[in-house]
């Protein structure tokens, strides 16, 4: 059995959350905040059999995207003009999953 961490972004959540049901696999939803952009984002909680995670994995790739995002500069590169600190915005790539697959020692359902 595998322990599942899926980290995506709000947008993709609800669209996961359902692909997931559709496929008879339990989840749990919390809801996160990222560190980088501070945004909101969604950690998905999965307990998987081992022969399983495949098609888990193929779930989440299928559902969730990265996507092109404009950002305030981040603080030490802003534009100095005149004396002054102006901000530009920074396209960064946002979306997709970060996920992390664990080895479980044990399982119980009380």
């Amino acid at each position: 059995m595998k322990l599942i961490l899926a980290i995506v972004q709000d947008k993709d959540s609800n669209k996961l959350a359902n692909a997931l049901v559709d496929a008879n696999i339990r989840a749990t939803k919390l809801s996160t905040t990222g560190g980088f952009l501070k945004a909101g984002n969604t950690t998905f909680i999965v307990g998987i059999e081992d022969e399983r995670v495949e098609e888990v994995l193929e779930i989440i790739k299928d559902v969730c995207h990265s996507r092109t995002q404009y950002i305030a500069a981040p603080m030490g590169l802003e534009n100095t003009i005149e004396g002054s600190m102006t901000s530009y915005p920074v396209e960064v790539q946002v979306g997709g999953a970060t996920i992390f697959i664990m080895p479980v020692e044990g399982y119980h359902h009380f």
